[in-house]
């Protein structure tokens, strides 16, 4: 890579812009694929004005420069792509290895550490072979430094260059931003120099990225040829703790935080046109940009939509869950098993029994997927029968006064707006039992729910007050033994209500297991009509893993339908799960939704077509050990492990990135292997 002189230049010019997190990147490439001109800027929560500022400068210094072709990536791709007509976009983790093999083409690992994001992949025969990305959390990223340097009055260059001249630095560990405040001002009481805690948090910072993100089995696992890149990385000090945590020597290009661009420049040559479509210099003259917040309204969602208009009539849309705001279509469901599961669980609806009490049915967590199982055997019994509606935010937020503790998981937390709903309906008693077992379905040590699942009840029983003659009932329940259900049902029931005979409760028990069946089975057949359809129109297959709850769209955030968008195909894991024999693995697997898991990773390493894309809560402890053996599933068979991590905060623009970095790497694989 060399530099150029943009004024006077003559040839073909490639433009290439990283619309960043916290930065806007852009550089001028020659037809020589060198750098005519570059910027670095401070996006100030706003890319546009920033990269159209750049490029009418770009045109003032070389009123004559032939624009071949442009490209744009990061989070403000969408949006900088219609504002100034780029010709394509490119995700993140695709510029940046096409950056990074100019330098080193058998570049073996890539690390940038961006302003809040870390992107790491493993590179094997020159394609992506495995892709870590940070979590929702942007501890140990560039504005995780620059926050601390703001904090002791330095700018973040000064900060930086403070930690080379350490000579104790101190230990910070490698926690989120609020804890590591309480230390550095802990290390200054301690009397701690500001130079030893500049190294600090630089070392925490390449910690984090190793042990928090990549977390290989051994350093060996990164190989020898590794890029480093990012602005993060224009620290030295960064670069050193890197260096000697790793043992080795790393190479970190001159233009290190400029790599998104430039691979977008790189991407632009590929593309190998002879005219830009990007905005003229007339064109950006007459530029305007308005925004006007409205609400979707074409479905039950509601999305809150960004709506930004451009001179010339173009428009970007932002907000919304599904492409129908854009092209007025709605998802095709029948590529999703997510809807399919909605459709079905519709059916159940409110019924008015033989009996004067209704029985009502919170839709969450577990009673997800027992809503049949149960919704058949009240109804059996004569129940009139009332469950909870599809969650959305109104719903969450009616229960919020009566959530005790904000660590728990957000499915947990959802359902006190569903038991608040059911209270408000008046029904006589709400149905909300613990259970310490679920169904056996013989993948693991043992059918454990998770203790959350198993005994929210609880929870709810302590922390809701409910309202008028409507009771709670939270007792335990087993219909996992199946031969003592109805006679512990029949002394449960009797507790609450008169007339509740052995006899019926038998009858109900019978026709609700039947159903409980019928709606695995329709799961499972339609998902095998999907994954058929799927492969003879030439889709891939994802496996969207997680809980029954997360079939929610409240709690999905519509990420199924995202999955759609892309023209890929989604199955979930119990679909998939009952297609594997019970096999060994690492850790103790007595938690019944767990070994869904594992048997649905085990499956998709035996289909060449299927990937696992895995769903997980905050909050959830248990799955700091499901991620990690899933993980080490799916890697072992080859292929690449990707995670969604989701609470009660959409954040689309990451899980695109993820999404379009696991299907950019696939192709790339396949283009390899031809």
């Amino acid at each position: 890579m060399t530099y150029g002189q943009l004024a006077g230049y003559k040839g073909k010019a490639y433009i290439g812009i990283d619309a960043g997190s916290t930065t806007v990147k852009a550089v001028v490439m020659g037809e020589d694929k060198e750098i005519l001109d570059s910027t670095y800027l401070s996006n100030s929560g706003n890319p546009v004005p920033i990269v159209r500022d750049y490029l009418a400068s770009v045109y003032e210094r070389c009123p004559d420069l032939r624009i071949a072709g442009s490209c744009v990536t990061g989070y403000g791709e969408d949006i900088i792509k219609n504002a100034f007509s780029i010709d394509s976009g490119l995700v993140e983790t695709m510029a940046h290895l096409k950056a990074a093999q100019e330098f080193m083409p058998d570049v073996e690992f890539i690390i940038d550490i961006g302003g809040q994001d870390m992107k790491c992949f493993k590179i094997h025969n020159s394609a992506i072979d495995n892709i870590y990305l940070n979590e929702a959390c942007s501890s140990g990223c560039g504005s995780f430094l620059q926050t601390f340097a703001g904090a002791l009055n330095y700018s973040a260059e000064e900060f930086s260059k403070l930690g080379l001249f350490s000579k104790n630095a101190v230990d910070l560990g490698s926690r989120c931003t609020v804890f590591m405040n309480s230390s550095v001002k802990q290390a200054q009481k301690d009397g701690v120099s500001t130079e030893d805690i500049s190294a600090g948090l630089s070392i925490s910072v390449v910690k984090n990225a190793i042990y928090k993100v990549i977390r290989p089995a051994s350093v060996d696992q990164l190989g020898k040829k590794i890029v480093v890149q990012g602005g993060t990385f224009l620290n030295d000090a960064v670069l050193r703790a890197f260096e000697r945590e790793l043992g080795i020597q790393v190479v970190r290009p001159v233009i290190a935080g400029l790599m998104g661009a430039y691979g977008c420049a790189l991407h632009a040559m590929e593309r190998g046109k002879e005219t830009s479509g990007i905005l003229t210099a007339a064109e950006l003259k007459v530029f305007t940009h308005q925004v006007k917040n409205i609400n979707c309204g074409l479905c039950s969602n509601n999305c809150r939509l960004s709506v930004n208009t451009f001179s010339g009539g173009r428009k970007y849309i932002a907000g919304n869950k599904c492409e129908r705001p854009v092209t007025k279509r709605v998802t095709n469901s029948n590529q999703n098993i997510y809807k399919y599961k909605q459709e079905l669980l519709a059916e159940y609806e409110d019924i008015e029994g033989t009996r004067p009490e209704t029985i009502g049915i919170p839709l969450g967590l577990n009673m997800y997927e027992l809503v049949p199982f149960w919704h058949k055997f009240f109804e059996t019994l004569g129940f009139g029968v009332k469950v909870s509606p599809f969650s959305d935010r109104e719903l969450y937020l009616s229960g919020q006064n009566s959530i005790p503790s904000d660590t728990v998981c957000f499915p947990a937390k959802m359902l006190h707006g569903h038991v608040e709903y059911l209270a408000s309906q008046g029904v006589d008693a709400i149905f909300y039992p613990c259970m310490s077992f679920n169904f056996d379905e013989g993948l693991g040590d043992n059918s454990y729910n998770c203790p959350v699942v198993a005994y929210y009840p609880e929870v709810i029983a302590a922390n809701m007050k409910l309202k008028g003659r409507t009771v709670l009932i939270s007792d335990y329940v087993g219909p996992h033994k199946k031969k003592f259900f109805p006679q512990k049902m029949t002394e449960l029931l009797g507790k609450y209500f008169d007339g509740i005979t052995l006899k019926d409760v038998k009858r109900a028990s019978d026709l609700a297991f039947k159903e409980r069946d019928l709606f695995l089975s329709r799961v499972r057949d339609r998902a095998q009509v999907i994954v058929d359809t799927a492969r003879r129109e030439g889709k891939r297959i994802i496996v969207l893993a997680g809980r029954p709850y997360h079939v929610d769209p409240e709690i999905n955030h519509g990420i199924d339908m995202l999955i759609n968008g892309f023209g890929v195909a989604v199955i979930s894991e119990d679909s998939v799960s009952h297609k594997v024999n019970k096999f060994p693995v690492r850790v103790l697997n007595q938690w019944m939704y767990h070994s869904r898991l594992y048997a649905a990773a085990k499956y998709v390493l035996t289909q060449p077509d299927m990937e696992l894309v895995q769903l997980v809560s905050f909050g959830c402890g248990l799955d700091a050990i499901t991620t990690d053996e899933v993980r080490r599933i799916i890697e072992g068979g080859g292929k690449i492990y990707t995670q969604i991590k989701i609470d009660e905060i959409t954040n689309l623009g990451a899980v695109k990135v993820r999404l379009r970095s696991l299907l950019a790497a696939l192709e790339q694989q396949e283009r390899e292997a031809i």
